[in-house]
This record gives C-alpha cells, structure tokens and sequence, in this order.
C-alpha cells in the first residue's frame, strides 16, 4: 500500500502533465472528437511536437509508456501526428544490476546459478519497463533465453494504476467530455494488459497454445518454454538466434526471395483470427525476427487477442467484403457486431463506409492498408455514435503492424489479395468442420427434448381449444401510452371550445356600450380577448415544449 507522499508524488506528476497539455491542441481536438463536434477543423491546427507527449510520457514511468502505446490504438481521440509518435513508443530503461537478476533467478527456481545453468550471460539481451532478458546455456547443453520480472514491478504498475483509477473516477463523474472518452474503460484495458503481462505462468501458456495452433506452418517459429524453469516471475523459453525484421539489409531483400515466407505469416495470422480465436497482439516488427535459416519468429507473447465464436464469423464476413470492395456489406456487417442506440447516425455510417471502401479500389497494393483500413472505420463509428468492439481495434492494430513487416519483407506485396485468397480457403475449412458429428450434438440434444415435451404441449393447446380457453396475448400497442393520448386530445379539444367561447363572446360584446373600457374598448370584452389570447399562448407553449413526440425528434 502506498504513503500519503508517494500518492501526493504520484498525483502531482498526473497532474503537473494535465495542466501542460489541458490547452494544447491533442487534447482539443480529442475532446471535440469525444464530443462529435462537427463544426470542429482538424486541418486547422498544425500539431506541433507530437514527440513531445510521447517523451513526457515515457519520463512518467512505465505505467504512462503503456498507457500512451494503448493511447496509439484510439484514432477516435487521438489525432494523426499523434498517432504516429505513440505507435514508436517504447519503454527506455536502465538494466537490472546482475547481483539482482541473480538472486531472483536462485529464488523462484530454487536453485543457485551456477547448478541450474551451465552458463549465464552478465550482460543482457534486451531490457524493457517490465522485464530483462538474459542468454543462458542449461546443463543439457541448449541455449535459452531468461526474462527476469523487475523487482517490484507489480507494486508500482499497481500503485500507478489506482492513482489513475481514482482521478479517472471523479473526472468521469463531472465531465461530461471524460465520460464520452470512456476514460474508465480504457483505464480497466490498460490494466487487464497490465496485469496479464506480469504474469509470466500465463505467457508461458501461450506460447504452448501458439505454438500448438501454428504447427501446421513450418516457417512460423514460436519459443517454447523450458519446464520446471519458469515461473511468474521468470520466464526461460528457447534461445531464438536472428535479429529484428526492420534490421535487414535491402542487399538482403535482393539476394533472397521473401514471399513464401510472407505468404506463410499472413495465412498463420488469418487462422490464428479466424479459426483458432488466440492470436498474438502485439507484432510489432520489434517481436517479430528473422532467424538465419530464413524463418519467422514471433516474440514476446504476453499481449494476445482472443475473439468469440460470433466475431469470427463477422470477421470473416467483414474481410470478405472488403477484399471485393463491397461498401454496403461492409457497413452492413460492422453494424452486425456494433452497439448502438436511437440518436446514431446510421444513414451517415453507411455512407462514409461505402466511400472509403470504394476508395481504397482505386489504390495501389502497396498503398493499400487493410490495417488502417480498420481503424478509419473505427472513427467513422465513433464520430456516428456507433461503438464497434474492441476487439476489431486490436485487430487493426495486428494487421497495421503486418503492413509494417510485409513492406519490409516484400515492399510490392499485395497483402490485400493475400488476405482475399486465404479468408477463401479458411471459410471453406470452416464450413468442413461445422458439418463434423460433434458439432450436431448440442443440436441433437435440443431436437430431443422438444420430441419428449411436443406431446404434452400439444394436448395442453388442444384441451384449452376444447374448452374455450385458448388465449394469445400481443403486446403491440401500449395501452396506456394510447388513452393518455386520447386524453391528451380530449383536453386540448375543450381548452379551444373555452378559447373560441372566450373569442365570440368578447367580439359580441364589443357592440354593446360600456362605461368601463380599457385603451377606448369595451373593458369585458378585452379582457375576454386576453384571457383567451393567454390561455392560447400558453396551450401553444406546452404543446411545443412538452410532447413526448417533439422530445424524441430533437
């Protein structure tokens, strides 16, 4: 649990980088986004320093280096320039002394070094706001590479994150612009990230399940973890020798053919998303290597995506339509898997989808970015109040960073057709396995129990026909909605029968000599006038102000 002046420190730094940027332009325009300003100019400001936020942020601690890296998947809030500054985001930290890693390593194995391994490098590989790993060779001779949790890690990240929960809460509360960011929301991603990231037990799961579900792709390599040497602190898995996709040469690029190898990495990512519903979140071309004997090795699998049954299949239906530039299906099935309520634009929606997608026709392979293409339709929906689900964000992101990969691979690759070809194939292998036996069992089961329950519903229906007793109840018209409009009627026919009674009776006695008058008339007669001239203004009044009917048209 935190002090009283590390919760101070922690609410000073938050609050010392809200006031610098509280009348910037990045928060500006986010919050005309939030709002769906549509008067609001984006080309009018020039966003100057972008690099600036991505700086201050990763000067806050790790914690906001998360936090603006999920930040980068929020084309809704956040605009371009900024985008780009927090997609290059990455944690720039010192290394762990060794006499630390070392007495970690002995404590969650059990075991000193110098009997576990045969070797451990001093030195490490790699060093991140979360972890550090470390080039290790086991007594069996084989390498392997050991990430090593910071110590005290989990307490900060923590410690950080309820700080945030805490202002996101009272902000939330009495902003009206906070809670269209839906900042709660992605304070509760953040820490689901967050948390599953510090736990090495379940990267090591799945790594497994990765490495299971891409068995089948013999160019895919994923590290598996080594038994009985990890931990959730701790995490020793295969030694992956190969360097970063961005660091080939372009001799190399010329020299070798990398196409198969694309081929193999779109079509293992497509059945991760479509078929298998795991796939790995994070494929920044910083995870993604290229070993030496020329194969793809994916990295670093503490964020994964999951997506459910019914998402798939929209999915799947979604990329379908958009590799035959189909704008109508495409927002037809977007709309499928939204949220949305009575005041969304849907006319709207539909047709900025419809232009986008046949926008991209006209576009070059190398130009063309499904990944992008994803996201843009995202702040479409944002902007219509429509709510896509999250999971289609991340899985721009994927396929965003697949641009990135692919055109450094292969730069005149069409990703599209890629994409087109083996969405084909996987819709095939989907309806095959949906026609297997066990599939028809939940089917078989239900089809039996409307066979044993059939009979005696029907005696039950047949018996009440018999005796007069069969009712069927419809709720189509709201009963009291229907006489409270009759009313409603009713009372405003007698009030004009007052008005026009009020109106004949004062212009009759407008003939008749009186020795009271008000301004040289008849003085019973303009009060008649008035009275009548009121108690219609004021009938007028309620009629535009109150009705139910007018309320829900504005």
């Amino acid at each position: 649990m935190s002090t009283i002046p590390e919760k101070f420190s922690s609410y000073t730094k938050f609050i010392s980088f809200i006031l610098k940027y509280w009348n910037s332009d990045v928060f500006k325009a986010a919050s005309e986004n939030a709002l769906n300003n549509e008067n609001f100019d984006d080309s009018e400001h020039d966003y100057k320093n972008p690099e600036e936020l991505a700086e201050d942020l990763k000067n806050m601690g790790p914690t906001y280096v998360k936090l603006g890296q999920l930040l980068s998947t929020r084309p809704d809030l956040i605009p371009e320039p900024y985008l780009k500054a927090l997609e290059s985001l990455q944690d720039d930290v010192e290394e762990i002394p060794y006499s630390e890693v070392q007495k970690i390593v002995e404590e969650e194995i059990g075991q000193r070094i110098s009997k576990a391994f045969e070797n451990f490098e001093v030195q490490p590989l790699a060093s991140a706001s979360i972890g550090q790993v470390h080039l290790a060779v086991l007594r069996s001779g084989k390498k392997v590479a050991v990430k090593i949790q910071r110590p005290g890690v989990r307490k900060n990240f923590i410690e950080d994150l309820d700080t945030l929960k805490e202002l996101t809460d009272v902000a939330v509360k009495h902003s009206k612009t906070a809670k269209k960011y839906a900042v709660d929301e992605i304070l509760d991603e953040l820490r689901f990230i967050l948390l599953n990231e510090l736990d090495y037990v379940k990267e090591a799961e799945n790594l497994i399940a990765l490495g299971e579900n891409t068995r089948k792709y013999p160019k895919i390599v994923i590290p598996q973890p080594v038994e009985g040497y990890s931990t959730s602190k701790i995490l020793t898995m295969d030694y992956i020798d190969g360097q970063k996709i961005t660091s080939i040469s372009p001799i190399s690029r010329i020299e070798t053919n990398y196409k198969p190898l694309v081929d193999e990495l779109v079509a293992a990512y497509l059945k991760q998303i479509i078929f298998d519903g795991f796939a790995h979140a994070d494929p920044h071309p910083g995870n993604v290597h290229l070993t030496k004997d020329n194969k793809i090795a994916l990295m670093d699998l503490g964020m994964v995506a999951k997506f459910s049954p019914d998402l798939r299949e929209n999915i799947l239906k979604l990329l379908i339509a958009i590799s035959k530039y189909n704008g109508e299906e495409t927002a037809n099935t977007l709309l499928k898997m939204s949220d949305y309520d009575k005041n969304a634009d849907l006319a709207g929606f539909r047709k900025e989808i419809n232009r986008l997608v046949l926008d991209s026709q006209n576009k070059t392979a190398k130009d063309l970015q499904t990944g992008r293409l994803l996201i843009q339709m995202n702040k479409i929906a944002a902007e219509k109040s429509i709510k896509l689900p999250v999971e289609l964000n991340i899985l721009g992101k994927i396929l965003m960073n697949m641009d990135q990969i692919v055109a450094v691979l292969t730069p005149d690759y069409d990703l599209q057709r890629a994409i087109e070809r083996n969405v084909e194939k996987l819709m095939q292998k989907k309806m095959l396995q949906e026609l297997k036996p066990d599939n028809f069992f939940a089917e078989a089961l239900e089809a039996k129990k409307l066979t044993e329950k059939l009979p005696e519903r029907l005696n039950i229906i047949t018996e009440k026909l018999a005796n007069n007793e069969f009712e069927i109840k419809i709720d189509a018209i709201d009963e009291q909605r229907l006489t409270d409009g009759f009313q409603k009627v009713a009372n405003r026919i007698s009030i004009g029968v007052i008005i026009a009674a009020l109106i004949i009776g004062a212009a009759l006695l407008m003939r008749i000599p009186s020795t009271f008058t008000i301004l040289g008339y008849p003085g019973l007669a303009m009060i008649f006038f008035c009275t009548a001239a009121v108690i219609g203004l004021w009938l007028v009044l309620r009629m535009m102000m109150k009705d139910e009917d007018l309320n829900l048209k504005k």
